[in-house]
């Protein structure tokens, strides 16, 4: 098994989270990217040396870092509060979900807790989008003793937030992932390819699927 897949949280970059678990720990990220192609977690894990860098990578980190600058700028009425603390690139743990991020906004009230993610793409979230928000609303959860009923996606583009309900079947579906993709790279079982082969078009690992 690669690298990657031996990775713990006690090994966390600085001012990230930590805790001293002998399991795997996955990223919030590679929930959002299961529920969109399985293998690329599974190249990501188990065959970590091979994934280049593309454009499309580079240009979403520099769109995340520009929403947030202007983020710092506005008030909170796009997310329905008159006032609320902010936290920009929020690094999370969870021992419970066996999880580590970096959320690109957590606001705090009173009253509960919010994850934001940026997106730079335009139109409505899919489900692994969602899913990536609601492993983070968990997580802050867990870490802030808050309550998190819902969270937003920031679309970058359109400068237009979505308001999503973690619901009772999205919180499952977060930990029901996080089981599928332990054991896929513990098994080191690399899965079918999507259903639709509309992404493998622009997918880095593209090469790599030789049934393609």
């Amino acid at each position: 098994m690669g690298e990657s897949a031996n990775r713990r949280i006690s090994e966390s970059a600085d001012g990230d989270p930590e805790f001293g678990s002998q399991e795997i720990v996955f990223q919030v990220t590679d929930l959002k990217q299961y529920a969109y192609c399985r293998r690329v977690v599974f190249f990501a894990y188990c065959l970590p040396l091979i994934r280049p860098t593309t454009y499309k990578m580079e240009a979403g980190i520099a769109a995340h870092d520009v929403a947030g600058e202007q983020e710092q700028r506005r008030s909170l009425r796009r997310y329905g509060l008159s006032e609320g603390e902010r936290f920009f690139d929020l690094g999370l743990a969870s021992e419970a979900l066996g999880l580590r991020g970096r959320v690109d906004l957590a606001i705090r009230t009173a009253a509960e807790a919010i994850p934001v993610e940026y997106k730079n793409s335009p139109g409505r979230a899919g489900r692994h989008v969602k899913l990536q928000l609601a492993a983070y609303g968990q997580m802050l959860e867990e870490a802030w003793g808050l309550p998190v009923r819902r969270g937003f996606l920031y679309f970058v583009p359109l400068k237009r937030a979505e308001e999503v309900r973690l619901t009772p079947a999205l919180r499952r579906e977060v930990e029901e992932t996080v089981a599928a993709v332990r054991c896929m790279v513990e098994r080191e079982a690399m899965p079918d390819p999507p259903r639709s082969r509309r992404p493998c078009v622009a997918c880095e690992f593209r090469l790599f699927c030789n049934d393609l």
